[in-house]
C-alpha cells in the first residue's frame, strides 16, 4: 500500500514514516521543508537502511500534488503539513488559514482528481478551546480560542462535508494532544530550527545552554501549582496511532474524530521537573503573563482510540524527556538561538 505523507519530514510526519516503513507501508513525503530540514531524509534512511521517495514543494500546489499522486500510485494521504503554534498563529492568523485550510483545499481537489479517497488528518485538541469538562471526549463541544485552533476546526468541518458528499471517502480527524520527545535512535526529534513554540523544545535549549531561562506565561491558573496543565504524549505512540488509523480506515466509510492522547495532565513546573531530572541541568525560569490565546488545563479522554484503533500510549513522561534530552545531545537544534 502506497501513502503520502504531506509534511512527512517534519517533526510528527518524521516519526510516523518510521512506524509505517516499518510495518511494511512503501512512503511519499511531500514536504516544502519551511518547518523541517532535509537532513532528516539521511536520518530516516539510517533509521530505516533504505531511503524514502521524497518530492519537495508546497502542498497548495495542487498539480504537483495530482502528479505525486498519481506518479507514485498513492492508496490513503496522512496530511501533517501546516503551521502549528498557537501563540505564532494569533499574530499572523492569515499566514495561518492560507497555510493550512488552503493547504487542505488544494490536496482534496487533488485526491478528487485522481481518486484517492483514504485521508488521515492531524487535527488538534485546541479545537476544543476552553474544556468545559475534563479529561475532554470526542463528544465535548468544539470552539477554538485561536486562529492555530480555527483553522484545524475549519478544515474538520470541510472534511465532514466531504466524507458526506459520498460514500466512497474515508477520513479520520486525530485530534492531537501535545507529542513531545524523539525517537529512541537520537536521529530524528523536534527540531523548531528557531526559538520554540512548544514547550520540551524549550525547556530542553535551556537545559542545554543555548537560552538563558524558560518563559513560563501565567501562574494564575485554576491549576495545582498555577501553571498550565497538558496531556503530553510520546511522538513514537503519536506515530503508532497513525498506524493504527490507517489500518482502521480499510473497514471504515465516513468521518470520525478521535482523540490521540495519554489521558494525564502534566503541568508546566511539573515539566521542567522531570527535564531536569533526566538531563543533570539547571532550567531557570521567569514567570510572565498568560498569552493570548492560551487555555489553563487540558488533557484527554483516551477510550475511543483504543475502542476504535486498538491504540493507546505506552511511553511514559520520563522517557519522553529522556529521549528527547539524548535528540539535543547528539543533534543539537538546527541553529544557535
Amino acid at each position: 500500500m502506497n501513502i503520502l505523507l504531506t509534511g512527512g519530514a517534519g517533526y510528527i510526519g518524521s516519526h510516523t514514516a518510521v512506524a509505517l516503513s516499518q510495518a511494511g507501508y512503501e512512503l511519499v513525503l511531500l514536504d516544502n521543508f519551511c518547518n523541517s530540514n532535509p537532513s532528516v531524509l539521511e536520518r530516516l534512511q539510517k533509521i530505516l537502511g533504505k531511503p524514502l521517495h521524497c518530492v519537495e514543494g508546497d502542498v497548495r500546489d495542487t498539480s504537483l500534488v495530482t502528479k505525486t499522486l498519481r506518479e507514485y500510485k498513492i492508496d490513503a494521504v496522512i496530511h501533517f503539513a501546516g503551521l502549528k503554534a498557537v501563540g505564532e498563529s494569533v499574530e499572523k492568523p492569515i499566514e495561518y488559514y492560507t497555510n493550512n485550510v488552503q493547504g487542505t483545499i488544494s490536496l482534496l481537489e487533488a485526491m478528487e482528481l485522481v481518486g484517492v479517497k483514504k485521508l488521515v488528518f492531524s487535527s488538534s485538541a485546541t479545537v476544543y478551546g476552553n474544556p468545559q469538562y475534563l479529561p475532554v471526549d470526542e463528544a465535548h463541544p468544539t470552539g477554538a480560542t485561536n486562529a492555530y485552533g480555527r483553522s484545524k476546526l475549519h478544515i474538520e468541518e470541510m472534511l465532514k462535508d466531504v466524507a458526506n458528499s459520498n460514500s466512497a471517502w474515508k477520513i479520520i480527524c486525530l485530534r492531537y494532544f501535545n507529542p513531545v520527545g524523539a525517537h529512541e535512535s537520537g536521529l530524528i526529534g523536534e527540531d523548531p530550527g528557531d526559538i520554540p513554540g512548544n514547550l520540551m523544545p524549550y525547556i530542553a535549549l535551556v537545559a542545554s545552554g543555548k537560552l538563558p531561562s524558560l518563559n513560563v506565561f501565567g501562574n494564575d491558573y485554576p491549576t495545582p501549582d498555577g501553571t498550565g496543565v497538558r496531556d503530553y504524549i510520546h511522538v513514537m505512540d503519536l506515530a503508532e496511532g497513525h498506524l493504527a488509523a490507517l489500518e482502521y480506515l480499510s473497514g471504515y466509510s465516513g468521518w470520525d474524530a478521535i482523540n490521540l492522547g495519554v489521558g494525564l495532565g502534566i503541568s508546566v513546573l511539573d515539566l521542567v521537573s522531570a527535564y531536569k531530572k533526566i538531563s543533570g541541568r539547571k532550567i531557570p525560569f521567569e514567570i510572565l503573563e498568560r498569552r493570548q490565546g492560551d487555555i489553563g488545563e487540558c488533557w484527554a479522554k483516551v477510550d475511543m482510540a483504543y475502542e476504535r484503533l486498538q491504540w493507546r500510549a505506552k511511553r511514559s513522561i520520563e522517557l519522553s524527556c529522556q529521549d528527547s534530552w539524548r535528540y539535543i545531545c547528539s543533534n543539537g537544534l538546527r541553529k544557535n538561538i
